[in-house]
C-alpha cells in the first residue's frame, strides 16, 4: 500500500537533573562541593534512507519516545547522555509541524538527518556553582524537558519528469515503454491509483527518473477525484509531460482544464518547462484530431502511439534536453525556510513575561523565557528558593501584578508553583 501522508507524535527526553553532593572522604573531610552535571536527554532524529519508499511504517508506529539523560552523580560524575532516537524516513520526506504547518525541514538526500525534537540539556550540579563568594553552593539545575510536537509527514518523490493528464492519456503505457516500470495498464478510468517510478535510460552513461501519476479531473487542485493526494509528486519534478488524448472529443479543452488545476494548485508547476504530447494516435479520427489540436500551439506537439513507438525516441531526447539546462526548483522560499533567518536589530523583543488574571484573586506569570528559568531551578533547598525569589525580584514581578490590580493575599502561580503576593 502507497502512504505518503502521516501524522506522528515525537517526544524528546528530559535533560538529567544536577546533583547536590559534598565530598567527605578520610583524607578530605572538607572536600567541598561534588555534584555533577545531569545528562542530556535523548533527540529525536529523522534520517533519509533510499531502501523504504512509502510512509507505510508510520501508519501503527506514531509515537516516538526518547529516553532520559541520567541524573549527575557525586564526586562530580556527569550523569550519562540518553541515546538519540534515529527513525528512517523514505528520500522525499517533507516534515511540518501540525499545529501552525511550519516548515520544519525536507530530506531530499540519502543520508541527510534533521533532528525534529531536541533532547533537553541537563541540568548542572553544585560543583558547577562554587566560585569565591559561595564556596559551599546549596544549589542545582534541573534538566530541561525534552521537546513535545505533532507531525506532518509528507512524501514528495524524487523525480525529474512527471507524466499528467485525464485517466486513460496513456500515462502508464508510455512509462512502461521507456522505463523498466510495470504499472497497472487497462481500458477503465482511475487504473493508476497510486504514482509510479521507472527509470529511463537514455544511453549508458545518461538516466532519468519518470513518475507516472493518477489522472487528474477538474477541481483536482480543490481535493476533487485523486489529484489533491498526488499533485504534491509534481512539485520536484523539473519537466512535466502533458499527454492529451487524440480519442477525446474536445482534446485542447481538456488540455485547458489540466493546465488551469496546476496553475491553481501553485508551487509554480504551471512554469516548468512542458512538454506537449498528443497520445493514442493509432486512427485516422485521431490524426485528423491532431491536426486541429497542434494549432494551438507555437512549440511543437509530439504524436505519440505505444503501440507502434511512434514519438517515444523523440520525447525522450526531448526531455533529456530539457533535464540539461533546467535547474532544480525549490520547494520553499527563504521565508518559508528557517534556516535563513533576518535578525532586525529595532525590532521589539518578547517580554520576559505576562500576567494574566485568570479569576478572582488569582494570578498566572506565563513566557517561554520565565517559564524556562523556572524549570531550571532546584527550589527543593533554601538557597534554590531563595535563588528564584531574587530572580522574580529582579524581572520586576511585583510591579506588573500590581498595575493588573492584584490584592494583599491574592494568589500568584508560575508554573506548578504557587506564592502569595504582599504589598
Amino acid at each position: 500500500m502507497f502512504i505518503d501522508k502521516v501524522v506522528v507524535e515525537v517526544r524528546s527526553g528530559k535533560g538529567g537533573d544536577g546533583m547536590i553532593a559534598f565530598l567527605r572522604e578520610k583524607c578530605m573531610p572538607k572536600g567541598g562541593p561534588s555534584g555533577g552535571n545531569g545528562g542530556r536527554g535523548a533527540s529525536i532524529i529523522f534520517k533519509a534512507v533510499r531502501n523504504i519508499n512509502t510512509l507505510f511504517n508510520f501508519r501503527h508506529s506514531k509515537v516516538f519516545i526518547g529516553p532520559d539523560g541520567e541524573k549527575g552523580g557525586t564526586k562530580n560524575k556527569y550523569g550519562h547522555k540518553a541515546e538519540d532516537v534515529i527513525v528512517e524516513v523514505p528520500c522525499g520526506t517533507v516534515v511540518y509541524e501540525e499545529k501552525n504547518h511550519k516548515f520544519i525541514g525536507d530530506l531530499s538526500i540519502e543520508g541527510q538527518t534533521l533532528v525534529v525534537a531536541k533532547g533537553g540539556r541537563g541540568g548542572r550540579g553544585n560543583a558547577a556553582f562554587k566560585n569565591d563568594r559561595n564556596k559551599c553552593p546549596k544549589i542545582a539545575e534541573n534538566g530541561l524537558p525534552g521537546e513535545n510536537k505533532r507531525l506532518i509527514m509528507e512524501l514528495k518523490l524524487l523525480a525529474d519528469v512527471g507524466l499528467v493528464g485525464l485517466p486513460n492519456a496513456g500515462k502508464s503505457t508510455l512509462l512502461s515503454v521507456v522505463s523498466n516500470a510495470n504499472p497497472v495498464i487497462a481500458d477503465y478510468p482511475f487504473t493508476t491509483l497510486e504514482p509510479n517510478l521507472g527509470v529511463v535510460n537514455v544511453n549508458k552513461d545518461s538516466s532519468f527518473v519518470m513518475a507516472d501519476l493518477p489522472g487528474l479531473i477538474e477541481g483536482a487542485s480543490e481535493g476533487k477525484g485523486l489529484g489533491l493526494s498526488f499533485l504534491r509528486h509534481l512539485e520536484r519534478c523539473r519537466v512535466i509531460i502533458h499527454l492529451v488524448s487524440m480519442e477525446e472529443e474536445s482534446p485542447y479543452e481538456n488540455y485547458k482544464m489540466i493546465q488551469n488545476e496546476l496553475k491553481s494548485y501553485g508551487m509554480g508547476l504551471d512554469k516548468r518547462p512542458l512538454l506537449v504530447v498528443a497520445s493514442k494516435m493509432d486512427s485516422e479520427e485521431s490524426e485528423i484530431k491532431f491536426k486541429e489540436f497542434k494549432k494551438h500551439f507555437k512549440t511543437p506537439v509530439i504524436a505519440l502511439s505505444s503501440l507502434t513507438n511512434q514519438g517515444v525516441k523523440e520525447i525522450v531526447s526531448k526531455c533529456q534536453e530539457l533535464l540539461a539546462k533546467t535547474e532544480k526548483f525549490p520547494l520553499f522560499t527563504n521565508e518559508e525556510n528557517p534556516e535563513v533567518k533576518v535578525y532586525d536589530a529595532y525590532a521589539n523583543e518578547k517580554p520576559i513575561f505576562e500576567v494574566v488574571h485568570e479569576k478572582e484573586h488569582v494570578f498566572r506569570l506565563v513566557g517561554e523565557s520565565i517559564e524556562r528559568t523556572y524549570g531550571l531551578i532546584n527550589i527543593s533547598t533554601d538557597e534554590g528558593m531563595l535563588r528564584l525569589l531574587n530572580y522574580l525580584k529582579k524581572i520586576d514581578v511585583e510591579s506588573a501584578l500590581k498595575q493588573k490590580g492584584a490584592q494583599d493575599g491574592d494568589s500568584v502561580w508560575l508554573c506548578d508553583f504557587e506564592f502569595e503576593y504582599l504589598e
